[in-house]
């Protein structure tokens, strides 16, 4: 935004200078040349008092001698003969030369005074009592036709050089460029603080949508700028103020449901209390102080303030944990009949994961396999590891998953009865908060591999491939 505005400005600022500066320098043009030719014209007229007096050649040259023109030799005089002169035998115009009678009554020849740069046509022209100017090398010439007392015209001849037309013009035209270049560059400024101002609260905004997307429920943003970005302000500030209070409201709406489960599970202790000894006994008692456990921390994460959910889980023994569930679930494998492949679990691998999200995720996975797949169904759970990643891979030899896309979504199970739909979505949150991702896929014993990319680094690879295709799900629907 801020350097759309500087080139706006600049655009419009250049345009506006080139329309005023642009006609401005013709006028500057134009008025040095009529300087020129007025200050011509005022010399000739210097003349004019001379040859209204006399046409004596003597003393008419000292009148054009006396003027600043003919002193710098840029006055000519060009005075008419009478009788043959007015019959076209004028033959000393342009030449400065000719005679002058003394004898009263006596025929007077044409003459000229002074360097003539004048074609000999345009004074003639100019002798029938019209002011002329006429392009001559060098500059311009002036023909003033000024009358005499015999009611013939004398010509007065003043050169005006190009320099003189120009004079000054050059200057003007720099100072213009000057003061237009000014312009711009001030209006460029200019623009650059009015876009600062309105792009600062903007980045201000963008900043605040962004922490608060990473989970920073606190982040507020300070009201300033043009009055459209502090409404914006406001109204970002009233919705976070909103997500608190909503999320506020879920955490306690959830503690509430977890709590009412207290009632049924003690119940379901008691009969499972009631069952005597034996293997089947024992794991139910078990399964339901593991379901007694999992309801007891679901109230205390649904109590704590978002501040805490912000601080990185703790890590853990990933085949540890995968050990201790596999114990857990194969004693039901047993039961129905199933064959349980376990691979890859000697070492220590900690993963950045806190045990309980991790076991969820596991309990997820597994008993996935156990809903929607037929008794005697084999599965196994493999990991491999590696430099940045570890990898857990849990397959089957069921039907399989018709829609991965949709098993990944939240609430889009295709499990039929019982299956919500939540399960693999715990495990792809788990997978992304590490920065890996979860794929489904066709195992080697013919049915479903969910592949979890555990991220030991915090890479943003895995993640935005997530991200992406989680998009693209959500697009379709």
């Amino acid at each position: 935004m801020r350097w759309a505005l500087v080139r706006v400005s600049l655009a419009v600022t250049v345009m506006v200078v080139l329309a005023f500066a642009v006609p401005l320098g013709l006028v500057v043009r134009e008025l040095a040349r009529d300087r020129a030719f007025a200050d011509a014209e005022r010399q000739a007229a210097q003349i004019r008092p001379a040859l209204a007096i006399t046409t004596d050649r003597d003393q008419l040259e000292r009148a054009v001698a006396s003027s600043q023109a003919g002193g710098d030799e840029r006055m000519a005089v060009h005075v008419p003969g009478d009788g043959a002169a007015r019959h076209g035998t004028d033959t000393g115009a342009s030449t400065g030369t000719g005679a002058y009678d003394a004898h009263p009554g006596a025929a007077r020849e044409a003459f000229g005074i002074g360097r003539s740069r004048a074609d000999a046509r345009d004074v003639e022209t100019a002798r029938r009592g019209r002011s002329a100017v006429t392009s001559v090398p060098g500059g311009y010439a002036l023909l003033q036709p000024t009358a005499l007392s015999t009611g013939e015209f004398a010509v007065v001849e003043v050169y005006v050089p190009h320099r003189a037309v120009t004079n000054g013009v050059t200057t003007s035209w720099a100072i213009l460029a000057a003061v237009g270049l000014g312009l711009v560059v001030g209006s460029v400024a200019l623009a650059d603080r009015l876009g600062l101002r309105l792009v600062r609260p903007a980045e201000r905004l963008a900043r605040a949508a962004a922490e608060l997307g990473e989970g920073k429920l606190g982040v507020r943003v300070r009201e300033g700028g043009p009055a459209e970005l502090r409404a914006a302000a406001v109204a970002f500030n009233s919705m976070a103020d909103k997500i608190v209070q909503l999320l506020a409201a879920e955490r306690e709406l959830a503690a509430d449901l977890s709590h009412r489960l207290r009632t049924p599970l003690t119940v379901l202790r008691l009969n499972a209390a009631s069952l005597g000894e034996g293997p089947a006994a024992d794991q139910t008692r078990a399964a339901v102080a593991q379901l007694e456990r999992e309801v007891d921390q679901l109230i205390r994460a649904a109590r704590e303030q978002g501040e805490q959910k912000e601080r990185p889980p703790l890590g853990c023994d990933a085949c540890e944990v995968i050990r201790d569930r596999m114990d857990f679930w194969s004693a039901l494998a047993e039961d129905e009949g199933r064959t349980a492949g376990l691979a890859g679990v000697d070492a220590t691998v900690r993963v950045p994961v806190a045990r309980p999200e991790l076991v969820a995720a596991l309990d997820a996975m597994l008993g996935n396999v156990f809903r929607h797949t037929p008794e005697g169904t084999a599965f196994a759970v493999d990991v491999h590891r590696s430099e940045d990643a570890v990898i857990v891979l849990v397959s089957d030899a069921g039907p399989g998953i018709a829609d991965p896309d949709a098993a990944l979504r939240r609430g889009h199970g295709d499990g039929g009865p019982g299956s919500t739909g939540l399960g693999l979505d715990i495990v792809r949150r788990v997978a992304e908060s590490t920065g890996g991702d979860v794929r489904i896929g066709r195992s080697v014993l013919g049915g479903t591999e969910v592949r979890v990319w555990l991220a030991l680094d915090g890479g943003d690879g895995p993640r935005r491939r997530g991200r992406r295709r989680a998009r693209r799900g959500r697009a379709r629907h």
